[in-house]
């Protein structure tokens, strides 16, 4: 296989980009992080910047809140070394939008499947001729709390499970990270 694929899950702040983005750093070859929130406001914008100043110059930042799946298919030919974070606020994008009925989008579903065979299609890649390349996926677990109020919410709930489930399945490698800890789950 060409790319391994970890999956890192966890509630909100509990260290799962600060692990991942560990990890990756000690990879080698070229990197890319694809980040997934929009800099709505001064508060996010402040964010995005720390983000990338901690990451450092050795990453090339996409940034990209719709279309996962064509951006992981045309990083997946020059780099050794993606880091997705985060697919819960992807999945927020693409409901967003959807509620807006922007007619010139996938619906959220049909870009979640996208995503996944973008996924399936790194697995079944070409063996790699040495030490092979790293995905990584940073999303929320969501569904450990009390059932939402309104419909929206429990569609975004729903979804963000079903998502989790399928990249989790892909990936050769979860892990579950509370408290900074993170958590071999599959390996």
């Amino acid at each position: 296989m060409d790319w391994k694929i970890i999956f890192v899950t966890g509630g909100s702040r509990s260290g799962k980009s600060s692990f991942v983005i560990r990890e990756a750093t000690r990879c080698s070859g070229r990197k890319a992080f694809i980040a997934t929130a929009e800099a709505l406001d001064e508060e996010m914008r402040d964010r995005i910047r720390n983000h990338r100043l901690q990451r450092g110059d050795e990453w090339e930042t996409c940034e990209e809140p719709v279309n996962l799946a064509a951006t992981l298919s045309r990083l997946r030919d020059s780099h050794d070394v993606i880091v997705i974070d985060c697919l819960t606020i992807w999945l927020s994008n693409l409901l967003v939008r959807e509620q807006l009925h922007d007619a010139d989008r996938q619906t959220t579903e049909e870009s979640m499947t996208a995503f996944i065979e973008a996924l399936t299609e790194l697995k079944d890649g070409p063996r790699p001729t040495s030490g092979g390349r790293r995905l990584y996926m940073v999303s929320n677990e969501v569904g450990m709390g009390i059932v939402p109020e309104n419909r929206l919410a429990r569609q975004f709930r729903d979804l963000a499970g079903t998502l989790n489930q399928k990249a989790a399945a892909a990936a050769d490698q979860v892990y579950l990270v509370t408290a900074g800890i993170p958590v071999a789950i599959k390996s």
